[in-house]
């Protein structure tokens, strides 16, 4: 489990976000800290997945700001977030079913190699090996680097998408409903690997409907309601009716306290 003894690796303080005339997210506070596994919570049109645009770079904040390890900062692109150690595994994975699992995994930045010295050409060599090694000697996930997309099964194609995350040997990974129409034994495949991804201190977010999921591989939750911040809470001290309260009634349940800790 992770733990807040040390300083937080990003904070997130008063993040507002409108559009026009439509406030998506108000005044909203978020902090992780190295290994956390934070599940965020919330209906549809709750704030979650614009609260996580403005981390990754594809919205601009209208207020508030953001530190990672304490210093304060902009970020203007994924690229940048990318810089900072943030990656993104999307709820469409961004896979191109036409392309080899290796060519997936280093979409946009390919290693090369100079023919001659002179001309650049992709290094299928390296890039297949590289694949190789994150997926089997990291993940423990056995798929030919080779193998086209396309034919692979969805917990195959949502443990590549992982998988390509890693390639930038990233602090942080936020996962956009990683389960999202699996099978019950591909669902069990990509929660194992996240714990491994925790194991190995990885800070993770994960965007879910799956209460079953989010209270089985975190260790925090946070619930938002129409833009704004309910409350969080460790998730063994919280049940799932509790945060079902929270995430339609919009108020932290009476046993648990503002920052989460039970009154007791």
């Amino acid at each position: 489990m992770a733990t807040t003894a040390g300083p937080p690796l990003i904070e997130m303080e008063g993040i507002t976000k409108r559009f026009g005339q439509i406030e998506a997210v108000s005044d909203v506070d978020l902090t992780l800290y190295e290994g956390d596994v934070l599940g965020l919570l919330g209906d549809n049109g709750a704030g979650k997945s614009t609260l996580i645009k403005t981390l990754v770079g594809l919205h601009s904040p209208t207020e508030g700001t953001i530190r990672i390890r304490g210093e304060e900062t902009t970020i203007n692109s994924p690229k940048q977030a990318r810089n900072h150690g943030i990656a993104t595994v999307y709820q469409d994975l961004a896979l191109v079913d036409e392309r080899t699992v290796a060519e997936n995994m280093f979409l946009g930045r390919y290693p090369v190699k100079r023919l001659a010295g002179l001309i650049p050409i992709v290094d299928y060599k390296t890039m297949n090996e590289q694949t190789k090694k994150i997926l089997k000697d990291r993940l423990d996930i056995d798929i030919d680097p080779t193998a086209r997309v396309e034919f692979l099964s969805g917990g195959e194609r949502q443990s590549i998408a992982i998988a390509r995350a890693l390639v930038t040997d990233p602090d942080i990974i936020i996962m956009d409903e990683p389960t999202s129409a699996l099978s019950a034994d591909a669902a069990d495949r990509v929660q194992s690997l996240i714990k491994t991804l925790q194991e190995e201190g990885i800070t993770i977010i994960i965007i879910s409907h799956d209460f079953n999921e989010v209270f089985s591989v975190t260790n925090r939750i946070m619930v938002l309601n129409n833009g704004s911040l309910v409350g969080s809470a460790p998730s063994d001290s919280v049940t799932k009716d509790a945060v079902l309260r929270m995430m339609v009634d919009g108020t932290m349940p009476k046993e648990q306290s503002p920052q989460g800790e039970s009154t007791a």
